[in-house]
């Protein structure tokens, strides 16, 4: 199921053309000058490359692949694109790590072409559905499904795109060499998620060592992960016995879109397993951050206690991260050590438990999607209601609530298209619930609204006494936080959306973004005790900066990288 321009595009074609498009967007290479304005120009490589398209939303480029020549001539791209890979501006040895990312994400969007089944359209599947069903990947990044180290046996096995389902494996491992936060105390913890029956047959299994829960705790960990650790480093704690392998559990789970978070099959209604993978994925590492795994809990209470406070966010609730446990071992740092990240757990509310009667959800990135009967996934829902009203309702229910959270309380969240989720009435948009916060909650200091209600992190995490700013929840200014938020809402998400409509409907783009500027008016007319606050945000200005997402890769940069881009909610 394809996105807007690349309903018939191979694989690697498409790869290519996000490649292209990012080296574009993050001024990677510079286009020159063209009597012809859906022409782009540029030399990469000592080659002349040649495409026509256009330029969308905030600077996003939109390219035709069948256009592409490379010194004045057509190529196959199909063919030949590991010659624009040697093209980049890049290392060796990164263009070498490249190339294997974007050959995985090529073979494994190949297998599902050739093993998923071909449906018409998604439109009717539920939201667990969806997550399984929306394969497209990331619409920007070139890596959109690179999963290194996945076997096409593990894509099948624990990929979202199949469908199957998995039992997780289970740990016990010595308290000393642990560290959890959870509701409840630890037994009653556990038999509440898991039921007597299974949390007697772990407890048996790791009685049979002649061991019990008052040195022990548990912890599940992916099948997958298992057999990426378990004869490395894990095999020291192993053979001591710090750490027991307990066996297999009895519930049946699936993989969402985000691979390493997965939904009880079987009880929808249990919470999400977010589980740390050894694998890197568009342009991030899918173990989590070891110092936010406890911290999750924390980190939802206190945005949960936010939105109760607040009348005007009745239109945003959270998935609640309500436990997280993690393997600890003191002669490690937490702020640097890659194995603190590789055993841990963070239990999420499911999105189910959130649903009144009548109401239904779609992840947010749905809506750019464009299904096999060639018409949006949205088309239904724009004829029933009507574009000019179910835009707009739309933009107020995913927009105005995000950003009063930002502008009023001075909390910056990721609500980026697989982070949020559109609850909705027969199609009509209703509001929105977001989630994944364990690392992706950002505030600054002067701008904070209620510093005290800011969670003491290093009561949990003490590393975090001394952090320095930028590297975890505190940022440095208030504009890393418009930054966030605009990044991950509009940039990367909402221009998508954008781009769709402009593709499908009568409507520019340079109009939807005429109507998230107005609704932005309406906020700051309705609010003019927040002027102030808003003018520090900057977010009219001509040009802004945002996360270059490919420059990073190209750079092997631990950093972010930054670029200017056009705003067009510049007055």
């Amino acid at each position: 199921m394809p996105l807007p321009n690349c309903e018939q595009l191979p694989p690697e074609i498409r790869v290519i053309k996000q490649l292209l498009e990012s080296l574009l967007f993050e001024k990677l290479v510079e286009p020159s000058p063209s009597s012809l304005t859906d022409e782009f120009l540029w030399m990469m490589g000592n080659r002349e490359y040649r495409v026509k398209g256009s330029i969308g939303a905030f600077g996003r480029y939109r390219l035709m692949m069948n256009s592409l020549k490379i010194n004045g001539r057509s190529i196959d791209v199909s063919s030949e694109w590991l010659t624009i890979i040697d093209d980049l501006p890049t290392t060796a040895s990164i263009k070498k790590a490249l190339a294997e990312e974007f050959l995985q994400t090529a073979q494994l969007s190949r297998w599902n072409v050739q093993h998923l089944p071909k449906r018409l359209s998604r439109r009717s599947s539920s939201y667990s559905e969806l997550e399984n069903q929306l394969d497209e990947g990331h619409p920007y990044h070139p890596s959109f499904k690179a999963r290194t180290g996945f076997s096409e046996a593990d894509h099948r096995a624990f990929g979202p795109e199949s469908g199957n389902v998995f039992n997780l494996y289970w740990l016990a491992i010595r308290h000393s060499y642990f560290k959890q936060t959870l509701p409840l105390e630890q037994t009653h913890f556990w038999l509440n998620e898991l039921g007597h029956g299974q949390w007697s047959r772990l407890s048996g299994a790791l009685n049979a060592h002649d061991a019990t829960w008052d040195d022990y705790a548990l912890l599940p960990i992916h099948p997958w992960q298992w057999q990426q650790l378990k004869d490395g480093w894990l095999a020291k704690y192993l053979a001591t016995k710090d750490i027991i392998f307990l066996g297999i559990g009895s519930d049946k789970y699936v993989a969402t879109q985000s691979v390493r978070t997965l939904l009880n099959k079987e009880s929808p209604l249990h919470p999400n397993i977010k589980l740390p993978m050894n694998m890197v994925n568009t342009s991030s590492h899918r173990n989590l951050a070891a110092h936010s795994v406890c911290l999750a809990p924390m980190v939802s209470q206190w945005l949960e206690n936010t939105l109760h406070r607040d009348g005007a966010l009745g239109g945003i609730s959270i998935l609640n991260e309500y436990a997280g446990a993690r393997f600890s071992d003191d002669s490690l740092d937490v702020t640097s050590s890659t194995e603190l990240g590789q055993l841990a757990v963070i239990f999420r509310e499911s999105v189910e438990l959130h649903l009144k009667e009548g109401e239904a959800a779609i992840p947010f990135n749905a809506i750019m999607m464009v299904e096999h009967d060639g018409l949006p996934f949205v088309t239904g829902w724009v004829e029933r209601y009507g574009l000019d009203a179910w835009l707009e309702q739309l933009i107020e229910v995913t927009v105005t609530p995000i950003w009063h959270l930002l502008v009023k309380h001075g909390i910056g969240i990721e609500p980026h298209g697989q982070n949020m989720v559109l609850v909705h009435r027969d199609g009509w948009p209703e509001r929105i619930i977001v989630r994944d916060f364990h690392e992706s909650v950002e505030y600054n200091a002067a701008f904070i609204r209620d510093a005290d209600a800011v969670p003491n992190f290093a009561e949990i995490e003490p590393s975090l006494s001394d952090a320095p700013l930028d590297d975890y929840y505190a940022m440095s200014s208030i504009e890393l936080l418009r930054e966030l938020v605009m990044d991950t809402l509009f940039i990367y998400n909402l221009a998508d959306v954008s781009h769709l409509i402009s593709t499908f409907y009568p409507l520019p783009e340079h109009e939807f973004w005429r109507r998230v500027s107005h609704k932005l008016d309406e906020y700051e007319k309705e609010h003019p005790e927040l002027a102030e606050r808003l003018s520090l945000l900057g977010y009219r200005a001509p040009e802004i900066l945002t996360e270059s997402l490919m420059t990073r890769k190209l750079k092997a940069s631990s950093a972010e990288c930054h670029h200017y881009i056009p705003n067009p909610l510049s007055i």
